[in-house]
């Protein structure tokens, strides 16, 4: 049984798919990218505040399921390039205090709305 999460504090879907799906003890965190929900306007000044606006994205998913950074176990980044690894990696990094999750990082050719950055996360919602 599967149930889809939608909620006013993340973006919009852009496409024919869930903000988020609880399944079988787990979320399964659809991409998100820098989309701001309450203006509808994209943050990307800066990968730093790109960051900044899908981690914040990511967290209001994982707090609609009762969840915290703290349950994920696996994110997957995708960046428009590479060279702002480093500064990804930085503020990534502060979001999780304990242990951090699995993950990959792979630079794509296109984003959804020509963004710089989309991550995407499973995280357990029991355990």
């Amino acid at each position: 049984m599967k149930k889809a999460l939608q909620i006013p504090n993340a973006p919009a879907p852009v496409g024919p798919y869930s903000q988020a799906i609880l399944a079988g003890g787990m979320l399964f965190v659809s991409g998100q990218i820098p989309l701001n929900p309450t203006t509808g306007q994209l943050e990307m000044n800066s990968i730093e505040e790109a960051t900044h606006r899908v981690m914040k994205n990511i967290d209001a998913l994982l707090s609609e399921a009762g969840l915290t950074l703290d349950n994920v176990v696996k994110t997957s980044i995708f960046l428009k390039d590479l060279s702002d690894f480093q500064a990804v990696n930085g503020i990534y990094a502060s979001y999780f205090q304990g242990v951090p999750p699995a993950r990959e990082t792979v630079e794509v050719a296109r984003l959804p709305l020509d963004v710089n950055i989309e991550i995407s996360c499973i995280a357990l919602a029991n355990g």
